[in-house]
């Protein structure tokens, strides 16, 4: 089935939704706008249950099908959450938030998902329910671990649960999809290095950390060309390096080095874990000096079911005629942790030629509103069919 004309009708108005939330971000949990919005639109549309605070500040619609034979729960998900940046767009409906700016297109994802509540709420032509779930936090704040821990799937009787994000490079209308790992494990690391300070010209008296630091940086690169197999995905990138010396003849006393570790399979990432950590302090030993690791475990990595992935992809096909394969993305996504808790799959939507997501000029390709909306409500018609 083509894109429903009913988002043909509906297009303008949903353009306006994303466009409001995008003159109006919001970071991390702090979504209190956008949820009210949210909140109050899914009343007016007739939802069965609106359910506000779930994970802090997520919302969540309940709508029943006109038959409730199968029992059957879904869940559909979208992200609120802005990102701290200062947009360089010049739109009419730019950010008004100096220093935040929907920079990867949750507003486009939430407003998409309201479209498709607003039609299943009209015509409920499907067997079972459909949970629409509007998350804050995605942007580094585990909001979709935040929902689980608040009950998300057993207090709504969830049993299979989808995600979507549009995509920059695919073309509008266009769907990409894989099973398995999907986006990586996104852990963090902080490394601090203490040896002796001193005078600059006097380096024999002093354990200098800046050439220990830069010898870590260089140990690092060895966990992937020389401990990682080969056919395996793992990304370790050193991101920030800095010192306690502000002073061009002064041996530091300290340094400091910052970055992130990516991987697509726990093994993997338990071994990348404990390589650099043994890099670390044994680096630092040979050169006299001490070393200490903070190692912070990020998303896990998000990995597709397989019949849910077939599913997903027969409803993009369904939408656009085709759904051809997704790469593997060493970028990080929450959703991960609702495919913990239940079967699903995510998918991607075509964004068009436009910059890319996290950049300061990047913009949600209104475009792509019908067939996000259409995908949405595809999927919930073919996983509850009233036949």
């Amino acid at each position: 089935m083509p894109i429903r004309n009913r988002f043909a009708q509906l297009a303008p108005q949903i353009t306006a939704w994303r466009r409001d939330f995008h003159a109006h971000p919001e970071l991390l949990y702090d979504c209190h706008r956008t949820a009210a919005s949210i909140a109050e639109k899914l009343r007016a549309f007739g939802c069965d249950e609106v359910v506000e605070g779930i994970g802090r500040t997520g919302v969540v619609g309940v709508i029943r099908g006109s038959r409730q034979r199968s029992g059957r729960v879904i869940g559909l998900r979208a992200d609120m959450d802005a990102l701290p940046i200062d947009e360089a767009t010049g739109l009419e409906y730019a950010s008004t938030e100096a220093g935040k700016m929907h920079a990867c297109g949750h507003d486009g994802h939430s407003a998409m998902l309201l479209g498709a509540a607003q039609y299943l709420a009209e015509t409920r032509n499907f067997d079972g329910t459909v949970v629409v779930i509007f998350q804050p936090a995605e942007e580094g704040g585990a909001g979709g671990q935040e929902m689980c821990r608040d009950g998300l799937m057993t207090r709504f009787g969830i049993q299979e649960v989808y995600g979507m994000h549009n995509w920059p490079g695919i073309p509008v209308g266009e769907f990409r999809i894989r099973p398995g790992a999907f986006f990586a494990a996104t852990d963090q690391f902080e490394i601090t290095v203490e040896g002796l300070g001193g005078h600059a010209a006097k380096p024999h008296q002093c354990i200098d950390t800046t050439l220990v630091a830069a010898q870590i940086v260089l140990a690092l690169q060895s966990i992937v060309s020389r401990n990682t197999d080969p056919t395996k995905q793992v990304v370790v990138s050193v991101t920030s390096f800095v010192t306690d010396s502000h002073a061009f003849n002064v041996i530091p006393q300290h340094a400091g080095l910052r970055g992130t570790v990516r991987t697509m399979d726990e093994d993997m990432r338990k071994l990348a874990q404990d390589r650099l950590e043994a890099l670390v302090t044994h680096t630092a030993t040979a050169y006299g000096a001490t070393a200490r690791v903070n190692y912070m475990p990020g998303y896990p990595v998000m990995v597709n079911t397989d019949a849910e992935t077939g599913h997903a992809q027969a409803a993009a096909r369904a939408v656009s005629g085709a759904c051809g394969p997704a790469p593997l993305i060493m970028g990080g996504e929450d959703f991960a942790f609702m495919l913990l808790e239940r079967p699903g799959a995510y998918i991607l939507v075509g964004n068009g030629d436009t910059a890319g997501v996290h950049h300061p000029e990047y913009d949600f390709n209104d475009d792509a509103i019908p067939a996000g909306c259409s995908y949405w409500v595809e999927l919930a018609e073919q996983r509850l069919p009233l036949g």
